[in-house]
């Protein structure tokens, strides 16, 4: 049993991801590149998030519950504000890079458009992500124990695994609407992203409240999606085409350099 929850959940969490690697990105090495190098841009705001978080928890009052929430309060909040930092701080690597390799190339236009930029570095944001919000929950399914068996919700891991999966898609999401913002220089559209960010973050704690917590976090998910959509250049027609399967022309394969 603790074997199906683990890789139940794991695909829950990781399968949509997964999936859009292996398709979209796998089989390019620069794609392949740059998602790495957008998690580890992830990484380091955790890291710098973790650091000022743990050295404020040292200082302050621990046996003071009110102190101790405010600081977990505070550490969200600053997490999620160094994320969206890093996340303009790569934008502004990829735009450089771009151009060095527009440079090198013989051809007049760019190895990589900035809308894949965004796609692949949101991806490579949500991956890292996902991995440290599920990685120790995935290793407490594996056994032994029961979920719920003290009288606790039984849905722990479940609710866990939706929970990272929208997160993942939802990096992917706000990576795609942030860079074209950046490039259009819609500002108002770059706070959306970081509110909308602080929004689904502190709905986390809602938990163990999950009903409260999943769903406006999908309703979220959903309106990025479609927000996304129109930003990398999709309409309600080639979306048609695309359901239809008459569209030849895939978003990433053939997607050309605007």
């Amino acid at each position: 049993m603790t074997a199906a929850v683990f890789f139940g959940c794991t695909f829950i969490a990781f399968g949509p991801a997964i999936a859009l690697f292996l398709f979209t990105i796998a089989r390019e090495p620069l794609r392949v590149i740059f998602l790495i190098a957008g998690a580890f841009f992830w990484l380091v705001s955790l890291l710098l998030s973790s650091l000022v978080w743990f050295i404020s928890v040292q200082i302050s009052n621990k046996e003071s519950a009110a102190q101790q929430k405010g600081l977990l309060i505070f550490g969200v909040v600053l997490s999620v504000l160094l994320q969206e930092t890093f996340r303009f701080a790569y934008y502004k690597l990829l735009k450089k890079a771009n151009e060095g390799l527009l440079a090198l190339s013989q051809e007049e236009t760019m190895p990589i458009s900035i809308r894949q930029l965004a796609y692949v570095s949101g991806l490579g944001f949500g991956f890292m992500s996902g991995a440290f919000s599920v990685v120790n929950i995935l290793a407490d399914s594996a056994g032994p124990g029961t979920v719920g068996i003290h009288g606790d919700s039984q849905h722990y891991f479940l609710s866990s695994a939706f929970m990272t999966m929208a997160i993942i898609l939802l990096h992917m999401f706000w990576g795609v609407v942030f860079f074209d913002a950046c490039e259009k220089q819609r500002w108002w559209a770059v706070a959306a992203v970081v509110i909308s960010h602080l929004l689904v973050s502190c709905l986390t704690f809602q938990n163990p409240e999950y009903v409260a917590s999943l769903v406006p976090t999908y309703v979220v998910l959903f309106l990025m999606g479609v927000w996304a959509f129109y930003s990398a250049g999709g309409s309600l027609r080639n979306l048609k085409l695309c359901l239809t399967c008459k569209d030849k022309d895939f978003l990433l394969a053939n997607h050309r350099s605007r």
